[in-house]
């Protein structure tokens, strides 16, 4: 399994590891490594190799107040309409609302996909190998 870093590492995990084992100099080894000495000192004081998470910490809206997000939650778990059909009904409410910034809140909350419905759709037919539904069509 490969290692997985984010956008902006300059290291991997072997370099952390030689460097963390390493009595060179940060100098040295920031030359040696092509990183800053600031990386190098970084990776010296961790005890372990691994990244630490980037990003917030609790996912929120840049664009939505909590209480637009509120409005909007209660009214998709209310009403249970399709994803449009929530955009059309809530911009008159929240005017800057846009389609992807509901989906995201939506997604945030988990209840951008709608439960599936009992008779909504016709079940899914088991695929026989070697039969074909159009026999003798060609």
């Amino acid at each position: 399994m490969g290692q997985v870093l984010h956008g902006s590492a300059t290291t991997t995990e072997a370099v952390r590891r030689a460097i963390q084992h390493s009595q060179e100099s940060l100098r040295a080894l920031a030359k040696r490594y092509g990183v800053d000495q600031k990386t190098v000192r970084k990776w010296r004081n961790r005890t372990s190799t691994a990244d630490l998470p980037t990003g917030p910490r609790e996912p929120r809206s840049t664009v939505l107040s909590p209480e637009e997000e509120a409005v909007i939650v209660a009214f998709r778990r209310h009403t249970l309409l399709p994803l449009d059909d929530c955009l059309y009904a809530l911009q008159p409410t929240i005017p800057h609302l846009t389609r992807s910034s509901l989906h995201r809140c939506l997604q945030r909350h988990g209840i951008s996909r709608l439960p599936e419905v009992e008779g909504d759709k016709e079940p899914k037919k088991k695929l026989v190998a070697g039969v074909s539904d159009r026999q003798g069509s060609l």
